[in-house]
């Protein structure tokens, strides 16, 4: 069956290639794997044992690494999985032995907006509907293990305000004397669920737990989920584990989940999930799927652990950062390739002519709105005007000293005229230019952009870190704000301000690294100023710290750790045929 994505849907395209889909055994041997080192989970999917992996090859890094970010996207994103997948499938057209690594979707996008995170057209990771509804389980070990330690935190306090001291040791229990001011730590919820932002528990008696104000987070930016995206291994994990602060005691010391005595069990939680799951692209290449998206609220980068594994058994390793460079290779930039010591050879900017003309000052770009004739109809001004924020994310990449590659996501009503305008600024400011027609041609309209990428890793680089560990954090923060973004200042709340001066008096606070929390949909903090926005200040309101992460956290604008349901989400249009089992209506 031919796949036409101009006339058949991503889950209709997917549907017809599970038919010929590559054996899950094919898959791991193509890729390296060995005997026990590939553990089925069903017909279709499958963990790799990383431990048995790296125990066989050691820690010689063979492949070239690449990371794939964008520009500031507009709400309809700008296709990074789809060029991930598109490039891995370039990639092996050439011949090459590639592996790829994307976060595994959340179910607030997947079941709101946004829809999952498969890539599109002929580029992408399959079966979709497992990829995209639970996978191997990772989102609710993750989910149970953050929700397991407000259990033992809100238990802890009930019992304490309820019996006294003599009463606790009966139960071999010390006094933690938690401060209910002071809790940080939120519930898990891997939907986009607004009304659950700020709650009320323990409402009742003594016996229904202390009544307090508590919230929800989506799971993927709860830190149980950072600490996936970051660790090195088991025992890497199960440290980080108890190291998360909950809350503070009255006399303002940390209370952590080691304190609660429950890091252990969040751990037992998260054995199967420190593996990575198995898929593979629409032409038969392994694809490694662990951890999460969101990079403007989280880390949202795939695991260090999948890029241990990949790097040690490819040519090529093609990885995925969330959202602009701004926000996903930042962070993969000075947080993720710091903890890993792995180090980019090519770093691939995602750019459409559509976000472009946005950021030249096009009309308003809406979910579910069909788009104005200006996207549609060539406009050189508009996407000349629009290149300022590109041109932003590749002074951005070239500061960490790695060669960038625009790969210019093809769309049908791209004009010659427009993408000469785009190849020319790219190139002016330093980078290789692709136009990538992966999404209608799968691998065989990569072989652009696989071709640059190629070049690129090739070519020297002098990678280094934006700011050192012993960088005050507020000369971090600056550093982001005024190199990254383009602000011209930083302000801080009296929140933010007290949180920085208490870090600033603990020596150990000097190993955290710096984890932004911003609006993804412009480089300023404010969503409304789209291309390359000027003399503005970032404002910090909040900083939050996840010391089992290792990250210090501050929070800019109004952004939420817990997003909203839309007015038109996407589980309007998700059924399952009765007939066959079969879920229809992902995208």
């Amino acid at each position: 069956m031919a796949l036409d994505p101009t006339k058949m849907k991503d889950w209709q395209i997917a549907e017809a290639a599970e038919e010929t889909m590559k054996p899950l055994e094919q898959i791991a041997d193509e890729m390296g794997l060995q005997g026990d080192e590939m553990i089925p989970m069903g017909r279709q999917l499958g963990k790799v044992d990383f431990l048995r992996v790296l125990d066989r090859l050691g820690d010689k890094r063979r492949a070239k690494y690449i990371d794939v970010t964008a520009i500031t996207p507009t709400p309809l994103g700008e296709g990074k999985t789809t060029t991930s997948m598109g490039l891995v499938q370039g990639l092996g057209k050439l011949g090459k032995r590639v592996v790829g690594a994307i976060r595994q979707p959340s179910a607030g996008p997947t079941f709101n907006i946004k829809g999952s995170a498969a890539g599109g057209g002929l580029a992408q990771c399959i079966p979709l509907t497992p990829f995209s509804i639970r996978m191997t389980g990772d989102i609710d070990s993750i989910a149970n293990a953050n929700n397991l330690a407000m259990v033992a935190l809100t238990a802890r306090m009930q019992h304490e305000n309820n019996y006294d001291d003599a009463r606790l040791a009966k139960s071999n229990l010390k006094r933690l004397d938690i401060d209910p001011a002071t809790v940080q730590m939120k519930w898990a919820l891997d939907f986009c669920a607004q009304a659950l932002r700020n709650i009320t528990i323990g409402k009742g008696g003594k016996m229904d737990g202390l009544q307090m104000e508590s919230g929800f987070q989506i799971t993927v930016a709860s830190e149980v989920m950072a600490i996936l995206s970051v660790a090195t291994g088991l025992k890497d994990l199960r440290e980080r584990m108890g190291r998360i602060v909950v809350a503070q005691d009255r006399q303002g010391n940390d209370v952590t989940t080691a304190d609660l005595e429950v890091d252990g069990a969040m751990t037992a939680w998260m054995v199967d999930a420190i593996n990575p799951s198995l898929l593979q692209t629409l032409e038969g290449q392994p694809v490694l799927v662990h951890a999460g998206p969101f990079a403007n609220i989280a880390i949202g980068q795939s695991s260090i652990i999948a890029d241990q594994v990949g790097t040690r058994l490819a040519d090529y390793h093609v990885t995925e950062s969330g959202f602009g460079a701004d926000i996903g290779f930042e962070k993969f930039w000075n947080l993720k390739c710091r903890f890993s010591g792995i180090t980019p050879d090519a770093v691939v900017i995602v750019a459409t002519v559509r976000a472009l003309k946005m950021h030249g000052g096009g009309p308003k770009v809406k979910p579910g709105v069909p788009l104005d004739d200006a996207y549609i109809n060539e406009d050189l001004e508009l996407v000349e005007e629009g290149c300022s924020n590109l041109v932003a994310h590749i002074e951005t990449v070239r500061k960490a000293g790695v060669r960038p590659v625009v790969c210019i996501n093809s769309f049908y009503t791209d004009t010659p005229g427009e993408i000469a305008v785009i190849r020319r600024i790219s190139e002016q400011a330093g980078a290789l230019v692709a136009v990538s027609e992966h999404w209608l041609k799968g691998g065989d309209g990569a072989i652009e952009l696989a071709e640059a990428v190629i070049q690129a890793t090739e070519e020297p680089n002098d990678f280094g870190f934006l700011y050192e560990l012993d960088t005050p954090l507020t000369k971090r923060i600056e550093l982001i704000a005024k190199e990254v973004y383009g602000a011209s200042g930083v302000t801080y709340s009296d929140i933010a301000a007290g949180k920085i001066e208490a870090l600033a008096a603990d020596p150990t606070s000097s190993k955290l690294g710096t984890c932004m929390v911003k609006t993804h949909l412009s480089l300023s903090h404010d969503p409304e100023l789209k291309g390359r926005p000027t003399e503005w200040e970032l404002p910090i309101r909040d900083v939050l710290v996840y010391r089992g992460a290792g990250f210090a956290v501050p929070v800019a604008g109004a952004i939420k750790l817990m997003p909203g349901t839309a007015s038109n989400p996407a589980y309007r249009g998700i059924d399952v045929d009765t007939g066959t089992g079969k879920v229809t209506g992902l995208y």
